[in-house]
């Protein structure tokens, strides 16, 4: 058999060519599509929420806050933490 690609002499059951590596048969599956990648807009806005969030922070602990509020945000940024971290997972 002779080789598609380079025209080496190869044994007829070969499955590559063992010259320049290319395929003697077509292959059985094309390769998977690749899909167009969506926005980044999600992790866009989560970043920017973080970084208001933590500069809220930083200011709230110069001033006296209730106990119970800065629970509420410290809860708040770790579900947006979460939340982004999710999302980053299911995309790969």
């Amino acid at each position: 058999m002779i080789c598609r690609h380079c025209g080496t002499e190869i044994a007829d059951k070969a499955i590559i060519c063992f010259r320049c590596g290319a395929g003697t048969t077509d292959p059985v599956r094309r390769p998977a599509a690749v899909r167009p990648r969506r926005s980044r807009l999600f992790e866009l806005v989560g970043l920017v929420i973080l970084v208001l969030l933590g500069l809220f922070l930083g200011q709230a602990g110069q001033t006296a806050v209730p106990e119970g509020y800065r629970l509420g945000v410290v809860y708040g940024i770790v579900l947006a933490i979460v939340l982004l971290v999710v999302r980053l997972v299911r995309r790969r």
